[in-house]
């Protein structure tokens, strides 16, 4: 389980196809301290660390993995900017929301432009998850925890405030980009309980 709390930006600085996608990412993390088989959502998909070295991990990526994420969308390549959390500790600070890692679809953004200090960023859904998106709800966009806006449709917006995009990714974002939808679990179950009453 993660939080929606970027840690650290990682680098891709490798990838390789054999049979599934293997990728090094750097990091800043002391490596030392993370297991293999340990967890880290990379862009908000929960990947697995195969192999690891003072300052990168390598993961493997499945083409399930690829087929329902920004990963296969956009193509990963070296140089690429992701965005890193590590797995949930008992004890931590849930400064988010809980999020699985497990990325439900590619939504994309549509529109962005100053609000404020802030960037309003207007996305586009998959029709089939649109209606798990609330307005004051929360959504996991490529790993970051935010707060919904507005909807309309199979359109939502969130605000990104200057601290956001500094510690993140997201202050390389542009219209167009494919980036990675994690629905918010309790939406998911409320949505399931409805249909069944």
């Amino acid at each position: 389980m993660f939080t929606g709390i970027i840690s650290d930006i990682g680098t891709v600085v490798q990838v390789e196809m054999r049979g599934d996608m293997r990728a090094r990412i750097a990091c800043h993390y002391d490596m030392a301290g993370v297991d293999l088989g340990a967890s880290i959502a990379c862009d908000g998909v929960c990947l697995t660390v195969v192999e690891k070295g003072a300052d990168w991990f390598d993961v493997d990526i499945s083409a399930e993995t690829l087929s329902k994420t920004s990963i296969g969308a956009n193509g990963w390549a070296s140089g690429k900017r992701l965005n890193l959390e590590r797995a949930l500790r008992v004890g931590d600070e849930l400064g988010g929301h809980i999020v699985s890692g497990h990325v439900d679809g590619v939504a994309r953004i549509d529109e962005m432009h100053d609000d404020g200090d802030s960037t309003r960023v207007t996305f586009s859904a998959p029709p089939a998850l649109a209606r798990f998106i609330a307005e004051k709800g929360s959504v996991a966009l490529n790993g970051t925890s935010l707060t919904v806006n507005e909807v309309e449709g199979n359109r939502f917006g969130v605000n990104l405030i200057p601290h956001t995009q500094s510690v993140t990714t997201w202050g390389d974002a542009r219209p167009g980009d494919a980036v990675n939808l994690e629905i918010d679990t309790l939406a998911r179950y409320v949505a399931r309980l409805a249909q069944t009453a």
